[in-house]
């Protein structure tokens, strides 16, 4: 069975930093492009980030661009997403996906972490 497992959320000032880890277990996924998403409260799933298959090129929503960054550490079969510079309108839920081999669709979903920003 696929699992991916966030973890790394929490309660944060404005300007504070933090990482979100993302582990896989079930299947490696270092030939699969892996994402980063977001749902703030109220508003659809959006795109973050996404990285390219063993650890291939990086893509950045404008949002974010310049104070995320998403790695990955094949070793350990997880992704991460370094986040600095936080503002409160990055409140929300996490959420790390994997694409099938070889496609851009997501087919595994974890199940969030928080991620709550006080100004």
């Amino acid at each position: 069975q696929v699992q991916l497992v966030e973890s790394g959320g929490g309660l944060v000032q404005a300007g504070d930093s933090l990482r979100l880890s993302c582990t896989a277990s079930g299947r490696t996924f270092s030939s699969s492009t892996m994402g980063w998403f977001r749902q703030a409260p109220g508003k659809e799933r959006v795109y973050v980030a996404r990285i390219g298959r063993s650890s291939g090129p990086t893509l950045y929503a404008d949002s974010v661009k310049g104070r995320f960054t998403i790695s990955t550490d094949n070793t350990k079969n997880t992704v991460y997403l370094q986040m600095n510079s936080l503002k409160p309108e990055d409140t929300a839920v996490y959420y790390c996906a994997a694409a099938a081999p070889g496609s851009m669709t997501y087919v595994y979903w974890g199940q969030g972490t928080q991620v709550t920003v006080s100004s």
